[in-house]
């Protein structure tokens, strides 16, 4: 019986894997094609159907380049790193909040700490092992912006654990059945949306791929299957984080049509982000962090502190 609990897991979770790969192929033509009509362009349409095979068409094209790699580079860690950035953003998917089935994490909230913790090592580490001078800056200029975001992140995710008195993601839709905690923890929700565009490495906090500056940043050097690693562990975080902020604020029922409404709309949010929105200024975005967010989400977290104190000792 333990065996068959231990295979139905698997095949669940390998399903899981096969349907984000999928998403993440079609989100990237979704974004071609939004950023096409906000620049007032066709977006990819030839390849197949309205252009529906295009993201195939750029897989197959990706994984069939020749593996080129810079001979100073520390080659074993420099070819390795792109899989583990990728096996992290499959990973941290394992926390989808279903009631049966995959898995039901009481301590959700602290995995999801700590697979975005790791994050910053495969980018620190992509950016190091190449043994050039962009993408190495592209690699510290991430890993100093995603590091001080996490700060803010984890005082905005524990004043959710406060006002939830717990640690797991399925309890959210319990306490979201008469009120979205959108409009009760606004100010929480307009924070991360900020702080995930920063951990993602989103537009328009792009600085570890700044085109302009560092050429392409800290993947400047990798092509064919490590480029398209990277790639996918970007937009497969993209759309985590996605449900997961709708899962937070939006309600948190994950199962009916109005989930899928509002997880299409975030991510939507980003790409629309994208299109809208020039680059940050580095030292502006640093400031935004520590001087603002910092102090805000810490008072917050203090407040909600207190509030549900208060309410515990009256009730």
């Amino acid at each position: 019986m333990y065996m068959y609990d231990l295979f139905l897991v698997f095949f669940s979770y390998l399903i899981l894997v096969i349907m984000v790969l999928v998403s993440v192929a079609f989100l990237t033509l979704l974004e071609r094609s939004v950023l096409g009509y906000i620049q007032i362009r066709k977006g990819p349409n030839k390849v197949g159907l309205i252009g529906i095979l295009q993201p195939f068409s750029d897989a197959v094209k990706l994984f069939s380049k020749e593996q080129v790699f810079p001979y100073k580079s520390n080659y074993l860690i420099y070819y390795l790193c792109p899989g583990f950035s990728f096996l992290i953003s499959l990973f941290i998917w394992g926390l989808m909040p279903y009631s049966w089935g995959l898995y039901n994490y009481q301590y959700g909230f602290l995995f999801f700490m700590v697979c975005i913790s790791l994050g910053v090592y495969g980018l620190m580490i992509i950016g190091w092992s190449s043994n050039s001078m962009y993408s190495l800056l592209g690699g510290l200029r991430g890993v100093a912006q995603t590091i001080s975001y996490e700060v803010s992140f984890a005082f905005i995710l524990l004043s959710i654990m406060i006002v939830c008195g717990g640690y797991s993601l399925i309890s959210l839709s319990c306490y979201q059945e008469k009120v979205w905690f959108f409009i009760i923890l606004f100010p929480l929700c307009l924070m991360m949306w900020v702080s995930m565009m920063a951990e993602g490495n989103r537009t328009p906090f792009d600085f570890a791929e700044g085109e302009s500056e560092l050429v392409s940043g800290f993947n400047v050097e990798y092509g064919s299957g490590g480029f398209a690693l990277i790639f996918l562990s970007e937009y497969s975080m993209i759309l985590f984080m996605s449900m997961f902020f709708v899962v937070i604020f939006l309600g948190g029922d994950i199962f009916g049509l109005s989930f899928i409404l509002k997880f299409l709309f975030i991510v939507f949010l980003f790409l629309w982000v994208r299109g809208s929105l020039p680059r940050f200024r580095y030292d502006k975005l640093m400031n935004l962090c520590w001087m603002i967010f910092l102090f805000s989400s810490l008072s917050l977290l203090v407040f909600y502190g207190l509030l549900m104190m208060s309410i515990i000792m009256i009730v």
